[in-house]
């Protein structure tokens, strides 16, 4: 709704304003009426009408006409982007706004994702993230950004940003940050579909390649992540024997095509590792001294504490929890990822492996303060009580 209804105003308010008014009307005309056979169709068409009047009201209608003429129907120029959703993506990247404020906005105002989880891809409180993202639209509004589909030359600028709220929107979806499920899947599913329509628009990227195997690679396992009750299992846990292989096979064949031709990027790396993953038999039999290697070259190129905590998780595997311990204990000094549950969550888990069950309670105990997903509390109680039990 958002994205078609941007298209007739180019201003992401008076959009923002025309659907919220659509869905009052919805809740008011359904009650008498009822639901009609395309509640989506008639909120967007209500939608587009109320951007319409507003614009009337406020006697800007006859500046706007050509641009809503060029918008709707003009066929002279082919749209590089055929879908809504992906257009709107694009157009809100804009170059003028810092990377991260790209991002953030398009997360919260395109994908729907809640500013709380927000905040949380990017580790910082939830007030600062409300400020951000407060500060992006006014300099949008202060500096006259226009809306505007950007052109087929102008589509690789903004490529970066665009892969990054794809992965972040799927990540949100993947592990949610509240709420009683561990998966959402309208999230992954939306980010899956992204991503594909993404490969479709510019097929010879590479680094596209490297975000649809990436996501591929996660959503193959998605039905073994929890049990039937509900309960999150680790990826040790996992059965193997149900993972989707078709979902693997495409992935493997989307990482060699985006590892081929040219210097690694960060999506095709993190695909790497993820098919590492997905395509080893075990848990214990799985390419650690590889997985490792990979998060070498990975850090190198992105070096972000989320990285460097992963990779801590291979160096375990490889040269023992005391080496990746020592990891741990300097990105928590770091205090970068303060706030971040999978810190003390991994170190925890590294002092259980080495016979430290004390510490290792106190660590699950942090890392239970900072989960608000019933599954992930439910799942670190169940170890801070089997670690008090030993």
């Amino acid at each position: 709704m958002l994205a078609a209804t941007v298209r007739v105003t180019r201003d992401i308010d008076a959009a923002e304003e025309a659907v919220q008014d659509a869905y009052v009307q919805a809740l008011r005309t359904w009650a008498d009426d009822g639901v009609p056979d395309r509640p989506g169709a008639w909120l967007t068409t209500v939608s587009r009408r109320n951007a319409l009047n507003a614009m009337r009201r406020g006697r800007t209608l006859a500046a706007k006409l050509p641009l809503l003429v060029g918008s709707e129907g003009d066929e002279a120029v082919p749209d590089p982007i055929p879908d809504d959703r992906l257009r709107l993506i694009f157009t809100c990247c804009h170059p003028a706004l810092a990377r991260e404020a790209q991002v953030a906005l398009t997360l919260r105002l395109v994908c729907g994702v809640a500013t709380p989880d927000v905040a949380q891809a990017f580790l910082v409180a939830e007030a600062t993230m409300a400020a951000r993202l407060t500060r992006a639209k006014k300099k949008i509004s202060a500096a006259r950004i226009p809306y505007a589909v950007p052109g087929a030359d102008e589509l690789p600028e903004r490529l970066e940003a665009v892969l990054t709220v794809i992965h972040l929107l799927y990540a949100t979806g993947h592990t949610a940050h509240s709420g009683e499920d561990l998966v959402r899947d309208d999230l992954t599913a939306r980010a899956l579909d992204l991503a594909r329509m993404l490969r479709l628009l510019l097929p010879a990227d590479r680094e596209v390649a490297g975000l649809l195997a990436l996501l591929l690679a996660h959503h193959a396992r998605r039905a073994t992540r929890t049990d039937a009750g509900g309960r999150l299992l680790r990826l040790e846990e996992q059965d193997r024997t149900a993972w989707d292989r078709d979902l693997i096979a495409e992935a493997d064949r989307l990482v060699v095509a985006s590892l081929s031709g040219g210097p690694p990027g960060r999506f095709g790396l993190q695909a790497a590792i993820a098919a590492l993953h997905a395509e080893a038999p075990s848990y214990e039999r799985t390419d650690w001294a590889q997985i490792r290697t990979l998060y070498d070259v990975l850090l190198g190129l992105w070096p972000s504490p989320v990285v460097a905590l992963n990779r801590a998780v291979a160096v375990s595997m490889v040269d023992g929890p005391n080496a990746a311990l020592a990891e741990v204990e300097t990105l928590e000094r770091d205090g970068r990822l303060a706030g971040y549950r999978y810190l003390p969550a991994t170190k925890a888990d590294l002092l259980h492996r080495l016979g430290r069950d004390g510490e290792a309670a106190e660590a699950y105990r942090a890392a239970l303060a900072l989960s608000g997903n019933t599954a992930e509390q439910e799942f670190l109680a169940e170890r801070l009580r089997f670690t008090g039990s030993r």
